[in-house]
């Protein structure tokens, strides 16, 4: 599977490594003032260790994976004519391939899966342990469940396919995909074929036969309890949930259907004729000419439901089924509700001008708004998003528009826990700088994208900047030690009020840097 991959770094600014190392750690401290200090005032102190997970010489880049703690990481490595997984600089076992995409970490982070071949046989790494031979694997099966402690893939016996569960097999099929635990990781469920008939096999049972699963395949309820798919029977088209069909259409949406978060409704789009419909419950909305994309989207609490559609050219929001005003057309991310559940906005499109529209209100025209749309605090009473006018960028926080720049940074902004800071990067020319509460840090010739955060605990910020080829992780703008590259994929974690930690590379190496901060 990968020997027909190119082998590519995957970290920015990396070219030649002139030294490689392997099994060290080092620490440093670093005093710098705090952001806006005046002489005399006490010192933000960094205490920054740097541990190697190992060299990235012959890294195969598709396969390199980050655990979600962002401590660890995984990925494959050629060694002449074999391949090996290294997991935080240890090598495992040679194979003659690794099967993609790579390794695999549970979301606890503390487990690694992944499929190897030796000969003719494939075999399932879990936790550095082979299980049971089989002629080849589904790309892309192997999946840990929600609570790290299920492994489950599909394989392959001579011409059937077989779901391997914790190590045990169940019945072979001549088609399997789409494996899914529950939530609360006590299901499984996955769509199979026998002949030409498909059905969903749903904790070891085999539902209605049908002509086909959709291609969104089998979702639970957030409670575990309930499950719905797409089927199709002839050529019509249905939702089955509980093991129930819906009505039959000539059209399901491909990205339906959805759970609110209690688990108590089931929503999704359909088409019968050149008409087309929300469904909410089995009961059909009014007619238009056509429906939002993806699905129709709950309300946190799971009271309220919101979709857009159009009907003669023009674009209405529905709320609860009531439409809003007409406009020329809705940006994405469509509807996004209050943490609360008691707000909602949107983008739209008026003519050549963009506007955001909260509560139902609208808000001034722009040029065009910023495409991670409205930001709510996590206490909903303040709203944030960018916008553009005459070639330049802004934030407008709570309708008040900043200070004017060349460019957002992307995903945009982000508030503080306590919902009181909020904080983005911008450019200016040829630099970038982050913005909290209005007040610009020091210049950088990039900033990391995605990275800045917020300290759950304070309202410290931290990030990943670049200055000439080299980066940097600032914190409240004081720098630590110096590094080629963040790793793609990885995060910034504050583990404390205190301390924080990431991945980065520097001299060939993999590096998990941990800061511990003194004032």
């Amino acid at each position: 599977m990968f020997k027909s991959l190119k082998r590519v770094f995957v970290v920015s600014l990396i070219s030649v490594f002139a030294m490689l190392y392997t099994g060290w750690s080092t620490s440093a401290d670093v005093t710098a003032p705090t952001q806006g200090e005046q002489p005399n005032t006490p010192t933000l102190k960094l205490k920054v260790t740097d541990t190697s997970l190992g060299k990235i010489e012959g890294l195969i880049a598709t396969s390199l994976a980050v655990s979600p703690d962002s401590r660890h990481v995984a990925y494959a490595v050629q060694r002449g004519e074999k391949y090996v997984v290294v997991i935080d600089g240890i090598e495992g076992h040679e194979y003659d391939d690794i099967g993609a995409p790579g390794p695999v970490f549970s979301p606890d982070s503390k487990r690694v899966t992944y499929a190897a071949r030796s000969g003719e046989k494939w075999v399932v790494v879990v936790d550095g342990v082979e299980g049971k031979g089989c002629d080849a694997m589904v790309a892309g099966s192997l999946i840990f469940s929600p609570d790290s402690r299920r492994v489950a893939y599909i394989a392959k016996r001579g011409e059937k396919l077989v779901v391997v569960v914790d190590g045990v097999e169940e019945k072979e099929y001549d088609g399997a995909g789409g494996l899914v635990f529950s939530p609360d990781s006590q299901r499984l469920t996955y769509a199979a074929q026998r002949g030409k008939k498909w059905f969903v096999v749903v904790d070891r049972v085999e539902e209605k036969e049908y002509d086909a699963i959709g291609i969104r395949g089998i979702i639970f309820s957030p409670d575990s309890k309930r499950v719905a798919y797409v089927a199709r029977r002839g050529e019509k088209w249905l939702i089955a949930v509980d093991g129930v069909d819906g009505k039959e259409y000539d059209a399901i949406g491909k990205d339906t259907p959805n759970f609110s978060p209690d688990s108590t409704h089931v929503a999704y789009y359909a088409q019968r004729g050149r008409k087309q419909y929300a469904v909410v419950d089995g009961i059909e909305g009014k007619e238009y000419d056509g429906i939002g994309s993806g699905t129709p989207i709950f309300s946190p609490d799971s009271k309220h439901v919101a979709y857009y559609a159009g009907r003669e050219k023009k674009v209405v929001v529905v709320i609860d089924g009531v439409e809003g005003k007409e406009y020329d057309g809705i940006g994405t991310p469509h509807i996004i509700f209050s943490p609360d559940s008691k707000r909602a906005a949107y983008l739209a499109q008026r003519g050549e001008k963009w506007i955001i529209v909260i509560d139902g209100g609208e808000g001034k025209e722009y040029d065009g708004i910023g495409a991670s749309g409205v930001v709510f605090s996590a206490d909903s009473k303040r709203v944030a998003y960018y916008a553009q006018r005459d070639q330049k960028q802004f934030v407008v926080i709570d309708r008040v528009e900043g200070k004017a720049y060349d460019a957002i940074g992307i995903p945009g902004i982000i508030f503080s826990l306590d919902s009181k800071h909020i904080a983005y990067y911008a450019k200016r020319g040829e630099k970038w700088v982050v913005v909290v509460d209005g007040v610009e840090g020091k210049e950088y010739d990039d900033i990391g994208e995605g990275t800045l955060i917020f300290s759950p605990y304070t309202p410290r910020v931290a990030y990943y900047a670049q200055h000439g080829k080299k980066w940097v992780i600032p914190i409240d703008s004081v720098e630590g030690k110096e590094y080629y590259g963040f790793l793609k994929g990885s995060r910034l974690v504050f583990d404390s009020p205190n301390k924080l930690h990431g991945l980065t590379v520097r001299d060939g190496e993999i590096l998990l840097v941990e800061i511990e901060i003194t004032e």
